[in-house]
């Protein structure tokens, strides 16, 4: 039975919907677009190109097949695709065996005119239909192009954009070069994607005898499975005996009849860019805790200055019970050194209506009262530190490209982060409300004072009375004259019940600190999660978009 028979016993290619092209072409695009940054310029351009390509070939009208004959000089492709036409239309050299420019032939009556202009191909010839193998082929394009290898730069350039756009290869080599490291490593296992539309020819055949040839196929067989095509069958062939050209032309009449050659190379050429776009992507991505490191927390507290801010709530506290609870006759020694809170600068901002929410920097620049100290180097190297452990565990196991990403996200600007710390200090209410405690012991002790000047006045009128040989007894308490008891016991009373308040108040002060801490710290967990999860998850959950809509286009 000859090959030409066994054409309709085939099984075609199996259909490939236009939508399924649509649906990986988005994806690509897809990841290019969340992506993008994070692959060679070069990738991501060639992955362009095939997108553009996809869309330009699925806009063609009609259902031609374009086929390439490729091959080294002195392949003989030339004299396949003469045989195939039926007439020498694809001109030799006459020197040496080269082809200068492509040459076209299409089968059929429908419109080409399209495809080839799209091709840039203008020698065209149309077979006549009274070839045997006309019905067979009908609709292909046979292409015949310019020898890859030639030392012509501008007809090797054109070889390697027609293959960019044809739907099938015609890979058409000889006893002598089929071995060459051009024809294998720069254009058969590039094409390693496409083997359901490559064609492989081991032609001039002729020349070696019966166990040589079938030795020499058997070779290049191989040498395609090493590449990459391990599916693809080499047909031996001869224009000079004609041995192997019904062969030939019924595999070409295979993917000619499916009607789906071009939708199997443009899904090939998807899967390709999106295979070379998944090697600059990692397979998975680091776990973050949700909750936000507290070594981190302490880190950024002491460059936000917290502990100062703490520390000065605490004694500004301790010093307005003082004011507000203290003995009378000395409690005005408080004045004389300035308040924590108004000597950092706080306790004014927290005043202002018109500057709440400004950062220090921002409240500085507005009022010129802002006094925090700037973070030390150590507290800023503090923070260095433990974000970039930060990044380094977020970006374990991820390409350097992406792993760069995300430990420049894990370490934000110095000067924006310095002003959220800020923010989240001054925005927070520092001073507390007066317990009403206060004004109970205050009033107390300006009793108790009363009572002690009363008894002290009394004492001194009574020594003037006495120094004036007046008598005028003082009435006691028992055995001590009330005067001294007032006097005694207001001084007494007063300290004892200012030294009580202090100690009050320091447990007051110190459990506000705690309260304020608390709130302190989630504020500052607040701007570690905006200023530096935040960015490391974005990062991470581009990586992971980018990851599985490449793993889409390449299935």
């Amino acid at each position: 039975m000859k090959p030409l028979d066994k054409l309709r016993r085939r099984q075609a290619l199996p259909a490939v919907p236009r939508e399924e092209l649509q649906r990986r072409g988005e994806a690509l695009r897809t990841a290019l677009d969340t992506g993008g940054l994070h692959f060679p310029p070069e990738t991501a351009e060639r992955v362009r190109a095939v997108e553009a390509k996809v869309g330009q070939r699925t806009s063609l009208a009609g259902s031609r097949t374009i086929a390439a004959l490729a091959g080294a000089t002195g392949s003989g492709k030339s004299s396949l695709f003469n045989y195939l036409v039926g007439e020498p239309v694809s001109r030799i050299g006459a020197r040496r065996p080269t082809t200068s420019a492509t040459s076209a032939a299409i089968w059929g009556e429908e419109p080409s005119a399209e495809v080839l202009d799209w091709l840039q191909v203008d020698a065209r010839h149309h077979v006549s239909d009274r070839l045997p193998q006309a019905d067979v082929l009908d609709g292909l394009v046979l292409l015949d192009l310019p020898d890859f290898d030639s030392r012509v730069t501008a007809h090797r350039a054109e070889a390697d954009r027609v293959l960019r756009l044809v739907d099938v290869f015609v890979w058409v080599t000889d006893p002598q070069k089929y071995a060459d490291a051009i024809l294998h490593d720069e254009y058969v296992r590039e094409m390693a994607s496409h083997a359901g539309v490559t064609i492989a020819v081991m032609n001039q055949i002729d020349r070696l005898s019966e166990a040589d040839a079938q030795a020499t196929i058997e070779d290049l067989t191989r040498l395609f499975g090493r590449d990459g095509l391990t599916d693809v069958r080499v047909i031996g062939t001869s224009v000079v005996t004609h041995q192997g050209l019904d062969e030939l032309v019924a595999a070409l009449g295979e993917v000619v009849q499916s009607r789906n050659a071009a939708e199997h190379r443009l899904l090939g050429d998807l899967r390709e860019q999106a295979r070379a776009l998944r090697a600059q992507v990692g397979d998975s991505e680091p776990r973050l805790p949700k909750k936000v490191d507290g070594e981190l927390v302490v880190a950024l507290e002491k460059a936000a200055g917290v502990p100062v801010v703490l520390d000065a709530v605490e004694r500004d506290y301790r010093r307005h019970a003082v004011e507000a609870t203290g003995w009378p006759f000395t409690r005005w020694t408080t004045k004389l050194r300035p308040a924590p809170l108004r000597r950092l600068g706080l306790q004014e901002l927290m005043r202002d209506e018109d500057i709440q929410g400004m950062s220090r920097s921002q409240a500085r620049a507005a009022t010129g009262r802002s006094s925090l100290p700037a973070p030390s180097p150590a507290a800023r190297a503090a923070v260095e530190v433990t974000t970039r452990r930060l990044g380094e565990r977020a970006s374990e196991g991820l390409p350097p490209s992406w792993a760069a990403s995300v430990q420049d996200a894990a370490t934000p600007d110095d000067r924006s982060m310095v002003d959220a710390l800020d923010q989240a200090v001054t925005s927070t209410p520092l001073e507390s409300k007066r317990p009403a405690w206060w004004g109970l012991v205050g009033f107390l002790q300006w009793v108790l004072a009363a009572v002690a000047v009363a008894g002290l006045a009394w004492l001194l009128l009574l020594m003037v009375l006495g120094w004036a040989q007046i008598d005028v007894g003082a009435p006691t308490w028992g055995p001590l004259p009330i005067p001294l008891l007032m006097l005694v016991g207001g001084l007494l009373l007063g300290v004892t019940l200012a030294a009580l308040s202090r100690w009050l108040a320091a447990r007051a002060a110190r459990r506000r600190r705690q309260a304020l801490a608390k709130e302190l710290r989630d504020k500052v967990s607040g701007v570690a999660r905006s200023h530096i999860l935040a960015p490391v998850d974005d990062v991470l959950a581009r990586h992971a978009r980018t990851r599985e809509a490449l793993d889409t286009a390449a299935a």
